[in-house]
This record gives structure tokens, sequence and C-alpha cells, in this order.
């Protein structure tokens, strides 16, 4: 199955972790990736921490555990280019309510796109 198919369909909790241009690591909860093309994936962020590690640091890690299951993903990734409240934001966002915004709906949007540099399940090498 193709990893947009996968991501497509997939229920679970992901989590994108960055870290600075010393090292210190972070780790946020995001959705699911927005797939562009077979190696670019976009990920809608704000102006917060994960941005603020991407800027030193362009290497990033999404991990997806599926509901109810060992069962994921590991995406290793590398920043490519990010647009600044990019109309696509409002285009390709999966929940569309008012709640999601958050206190400020006002704040800054990042639409932040990676090529997947590999792929692997959740546990593993992938070799098996």
């Amino acid at each position: 199955m193709r990893l947009d198919e996968y991501f497509e369909n997939a229920r679970g909790v992901g989590v994108l972790s960055t870290s600075d241009a010393n090292g210190k690591v972070n780790a946020a909860i995001y959705g699911r990736p927005h797939f562009m093309d077979d190696r670019t994936v976009a990920f809608i962020a704000r102006n917060r921490l994960t941005r603020a590690n991407l800027l030193a640091n362009p290497s990033a890690v999404y991990l997806f555990k599926e509901d109810g299951a060992y069962e994921g993903k590991r995406l290793y990734l590398t920043k490519i280019r990010e647009e600044k409240d990019s109309p696509l934001i409002g285009e390709i966002r999966r929940r569309k309510h008012r709640d999601v915004e958050g206190k400020n709906p006002a704040e800054e949007k990042f639409l932040i796109y990676f090529t997947i540099d590999k792929a692997l399940p959740l546990t593993g090498d992938g070799q098996s």
C-alpha cells in the first residue's frame, strides 16, 4: 500500500519530533501528513517551538501509532520550504471546525513541506 493511501485511511496519533541547532529535542502531537506527491508531505503548524527548531535544523521524524495496535509508520523527513498563511491550508485541512483554530484564530499558520527521506514501520527496521 502506498503511504498516501495508508495515511488517508489509518486512524491513530502522530508525533512530530524536531531538534534545535544544539540538539535539544522537542516532540509535539500532529495530525496525519498531507501528501503533495509521492515523496513530499506537508504539515500545518503555528509559530511555536516545532517551527523554530525547523528553522535551525531541517531534520524531523514523524511517528504514527495506529489506534488499538502497535502498528504504524515512522517517516524520516527533511524540511524543504514553508508558506506563511498559505491559502492551501484551508483546502487541505481535514477538520474544519472553529474550535480547531484554538484561542487565537488570527495567529500565523505555516504550511511546512518536507521530503520523505525514509519510511519505516512503527517497530523494527523494515527488513523482515
